[in-house]
């Protein structure tokens, strides 16, 4: 991998998987935002201390960010008022997709120019959301901030090689239109990485939560569960009165609401004919992150499954950013290329390639 001068800003960062992704094809994050305190912890563990600015959205002073080149975020997804936002948002303000916007005016009004390149991510149904009228505004917004986009549905498991079956829509965009002409997203790829591949079946969980993963004869519904679970090939979801067996053999998409009831989390059987729920460390897998990404420790699992619900797939993520790299490097000056070795500004170390 190679090292390139881009600098990125993340906003609505989690737990650091878009940036995470952005740093394994090349590029350096210099600003992130985040304000759930247990998702700044997780990141801070990981990512280190140096960059990431914990505080409300609506709060952060847009006139005060690192100057970027590249803006990155997966943003919260909510109605719009096409007429509020045509007449100044006065009806929309507390819509956070307007916080995308005057980030980019801030970079504009402090250092005279804005973000070479956006990257926003979003559940699928984005662009049919309020009967294509949120898609509209957002598109709307960044063509008038002179961003030409592009956009697709990208699932895990096709474009990623991790066995999630998760669809999100990422959109892409440049001030430079040759550039947009020149993107393509990531073809797609084989599924080669299986669900065993990451879920340990041949042993008991063993740290201090493994109680809590475990369903017992002490469980109410516990006889459906050992009735309705035979296979040891892939995973299956409790439905308050039936258990359902995921037939592709992948997971089905991770959610937030894991973190807050068991019957979200999806189960598993091992080779002993234990049922339990995948690990908060399994969920993360199953969105790409590296076996040593750091959990912090005692942290509750319920907010570790809400982070992992709530991140993104960092092999999509990866592909896609190696390909913005890759255009915007095109029509300019080739950059001073340098092997990245043990100096990364503290930003990881266990980024793959």
């Amino acid at each position: 991998m190679i090292k390139s001068n881009y600098k990125v800003g993340s906003m609505f960062a989690g737990i650091g998987g878009t940036c995470l992704g952005f740093i394994q094809a090349g590029a350096k994050v210099v600003w992130a935002n985040e304000v759930d305190k247990n998702a700044c912890i997780t990141y801070r563990t990981n990512f280190g201390d140096a960059y990431l600015e914990e505080k409300d959205i609506n709060e952060v002073d847009k006139l005060n960010i690192p100057e970027l080149d590249i803006l990155i975020g997966g943003f919260p997804c909510q109605a719009f008022s096409i007429a509020g936002y045509r007449k100044g948002f006065e009806d929309d303000r507390g819509n956070v997709f307007f916080q995308i916007l005057e980030v980019i005016d801030g970079q504009q009004k402090t250092y005279g120019k804005k973000p070479q390149a956006i990257m926003l991510e979003n559940v699928k149904n984005l662009v049919s959301h309020d009967k294509g009228n949120t898609f509209k505004v957002i598109k709307e917004a960044l063509n008038n901030r002179g961003y030409d986009i592009k956009a697709k549905v990208l699932n895990s498991m096709q474009y990623g090689n991790v066995p999630q079956n998760r669809e999100r829509i990422y959109i892409v965009g440049f001030l430079n239109e040759e550039h947009t002409k020149k993107f393509t997203f990531p073809d797609e790829i084989p599924l080669t990485n299986t669900l065993n591949k990451i879920i340990n079946r041949a042993s008991k969980i063993e740290d201090e939560n493994y109680k809590k993963y475990y369903y017992t004869e002490a469980t109410k519904f516990y006889s459906i569960l050992k009735e309705g679970m035979t296979n040891h090939d892939t995973v299956y979801q409790w439905r308050r009165v039936y258990v359902r067996e995921n037939k592709s053999n992948v997971c089905p998409t991770l959610t937030a609401n894991m973190g807050t009831g068991g019957h979200n989390v999806p189960l598993v059987l091992d080779q002993d004919n234990n049922i339990r729920k995948l690990t908060p460390k399994e969920c993360l897998m199953l969105q790409g992150f590296p076996e040593d990404y750091q959990l912090p420790e005692g942290m509750a699992p319920s907010h570790l499954y809400k982070q992992s619900g709530n991140s993104v797939s960092v092999p999509v993520i990866k592909r896609i950013a190696e390909n913005i790299l890759s255009v915007l490097d095109e029509q300019k000056e080739p950059l001073k290329k340098e092997v990245i070795n043990e100096e990364l500004d503290g930003q990881l170390s266990f980024i793959t390639t």
